[in-house]
């Protein structure tokens, strides 16, 4: 691989993760000599380039070819897709990415995504990774409400990634701001996630719909607040990452029912003893999981 600094750079997908991702890449004090996107909304390229995020861009079309002539000059493309648009688009462009390139993608679900990279080309090398960061609203319109500083990152790397890209990207990934990288496999990155980001989605969904006052939040101190922050949901995405992920997903939603029919029959029994005994072991676990 390249250093990054004589590197094209390649972003399909220039929404809210593509977006933050071409600022990130930017920002670098050795940024890829050319950052070339590829989006369907001419907007969000057009606000792109007046943002100077990236030097060129190609609107993606069936019929235009715009992909293939973007894909066969990038060192290095990151796909900030959802993961079924992702697999299509792969599919669908395999044979044009430049023979060397190093791929990876931000999809919040590594089962199908890995499957896809163990399918590619020798030649080509895809590590899938998920950045855990974004924010409630979408679009590159609100890209810049990302903030890659001090969060997690995940990679599943395959047999087949080369030591040599594995560790240019983690370089990369932590000087674009992320502190703590977890190498994981694709199936223990969907059983983890399913508790850390799909449940908790579910939940603040959950809580939202149980409630048709407008106005409640005249009575809000910050814990609503808090809590409901990412009900703010993308629609079609969160379906396809809760419907991909059904069978861990469903586990944590069932073990967090039991969790809170058991807290509900405490209230409903009166036992202030058990109660408060069953809160401080919660306190106590909440405090000793990493931060």
């Amino acid at each position: 691989m390249k250093a990054i600094e004589d590197c094209t750079a390649g972003i399909v997908g220039l929404g809210l993760m593509g977006g933050a991702v071409a600022s990130a890449l930017r920002k670098l004090d050795d940024a890829p000599a050319r950052i070339l996107a590829c989006d369907r909304d001419q907007s969000a390229l057009d606000a792109a380039r007046a943002r100077l995020c990236i030097d060129e861009a190609f609107l993606a079309d069936e019929d235009s070819g715009a992909p293939r002539t973007m894909l066969e000059q990038c060192d290095l493309v990151f796909l900030c897709l959802n993961p079924s648009t992702l697999i299509r688009f792969v599919e669908a462009s395999m044979a044009f990415f430049k023979s060397g390139c190093l791929i990876t993608d931000v999809a919040g679900i590594k089962g199908s995504v890995a499957a896809l990279a163990e399918r590619l080309r020798p030649d080509i090398d895809f590590i899938p990774g998920h950045p855990m960061a974004g924010a409630e609203k979408d679009g590159f319109s609100n890209s810049g409400l990302v903030d890659f500083n001090g969060k997690n990152y995940i990679l599943t790397p395959l047999k087949r990634n080369r030591p040599e890209n594995l560790a240019f990207l983690k370089s990369l990934i932590r000087r674009m701001g992320f502190s703590r990288i977890t190498e994981t496999s694709a199936a223990g990155h969907d059983s983890k996630i399913a508790f850390t980001s799909q449940l908790c989605h579910v939940i603040a969904a959950s809580l939202v719909d149980c409630e048709a006052d407008s106005g409640i939040t005249r009575y809000g101190g910050g814990s609503f607040e808090d809590l409901t922050r990412i009900a703010m949901l993308n629609a079609p995405m969160w379906t396809e990452l809760f419907l991909e992920n059904r069978v861990e997903l469903l586990e944590r939603v069932t073990r967090f029912e039991k969790s809170l029919d058991a807290i509900k029959a405490l209230i409903a029994s009166g036992d202030a003893p058990e109660l408060e005994a069953r809160l401080t072991l919660i306190r106590e676990r909440r405090g000793a999981m990493e931060r």
